[in-house]
């Protein structure tokens, strides 16, 4: 049982204090540990280019032009049991380096869109991508702010865990964290996240459960408290103009936020659930979507209009060189 635990804090800071509080209570109950401290690699951002998306769509395998540490990041995630994160609050929500984690993660790691890609790998003959990367995992996130601004940070953590559909255990926040390793309630609370962890991460791993096992959809290892979605335990929504419709800004299903005596909580269709991105049949649908728009958009490339209005508008201005490169 291999916890890796992962702060995105300065050097020593609470973040990283917080962490490894947490891998010392997984080691106590007996797993592997292993530390990173995000600054000390090179993570750069994604740049759009869709290299990987197109990569998957083609059946060419996992691609990403971006030449950095990501891949190594990835691969450790993936040989771990159970992953944590550990972030600071930034303006309510998650740091730059969280986003841009996020960012590198998004179609080129997302299960639905490699299993579409294994799909045309097989049709050409060739070898599938290695089933590790299909195998279900346990992830936690835990934000750490110095004020009360923190409530958006569950969803911007949450969103990681989409793109490979594994299964989130605890994601928390601690406000007025200045001092966090003086409080002794935080401490226990950061123990508890990494015993939860574990407990997750043996049963996923006693189940053998990869991404794509009957059971796995139906499987909940929340220990979080009860969130407003009953699907995905998020708390923030989007409510669409002009109507009632409100939607979970995490796993996407659409419904009603109704008053359940004093609670709010979220209703939908039980038969629109199979849509939600979290879960592999949600995932298929959105995969079959990025296929066809990224073959789409690749067959536009030879078509003159489409040529034609892009160097008409790429000819309107010239980007302004960066003052730091001019020289």
């Amino acid at each position: 049982m291999k916890i890796l635990g992962i702060s995105l804090g300065t050097k020593n800071g609470n973040n990283d204090t917080m962490c490894r509080v947490a891998l010392e209570a997984a080691k106590e109950k007996g797993a592997e540990i292993e530390f990173i401290h995000l600054f000390d690699w090179d993570i750069r951002p994604c740049t759009g280019c869709v290299a990987c998306s197109r990569a998957l769509v083609t059946g060419k395998g996992m691609v990403c032009s971006q030449k950095d540490d990501f891949k190594a990041l990835y691969e450790k995630m993936v040989d771990a049991d159970g992953v944590l994160f550990v972030d600071p609050i930034f303006e309510s929500g998650c740091t730059g380096l969280f986003h841009t984690l996020m960012d590198r993660m998004g179609p080129g790691h997302d299960t639905g869109l490699m299993l579409g890609c294994c799909e045309k790998m097989k049709e050409q003959g060739k070898e599938p991508l290695d089933m590790k990367y299909f195998k279900q995992k346990a992830i936690s996130f835990v934000g750490i702010g110095g004020s009360d601004w923190a409530v958006r940070v569950e969803t911007d953590h949450a969103m990681l865990a989409m793109s490979p559909g594994w299964k989130v255990v605890d994601n928390d926040y601690f406000s007025w964290s200045k001092d966090v390793i003086m409080q002794d309630d935080k401490v226990e609370r950061m123990r508890e996240i990494a015993r939860n962890l574990v407990d997750a991460a043996q049963d996923i791993a006693d189940r053998h459960l990869m991404i794509f096992s009957p059971e796995n959809d139906k499987l909940d290892y929340w220990k979080g408290k009860k969130g407003a979605c009953p699907h995905c335990h998020g708390n923030n929504f989007y409510i669409h103009p002009g109507t009632d419709v409100a939607e979970c800004e995490l796993c996407g299903l659409k419904g009603k936020l109704v008053l359940d005596g004093d609670v709010m909580t979220f209703k939908f269709d039980p038969a629109t659930e199979f849509h939600a991105h979290d879960i592999l049949s949600g995932k298929k649908l959105h995969g079959e979507d990025i296929f066809e728009n990224e073959g789409r958009l690749m067959g536009l490339s030879k078509d003159e209009e489409f040529k034609a209005r892009k160097a008409h508008y790429t000819a309107v201005a010239e980007p302004i060189p960066s003052p730091s490169k001019a020289n």
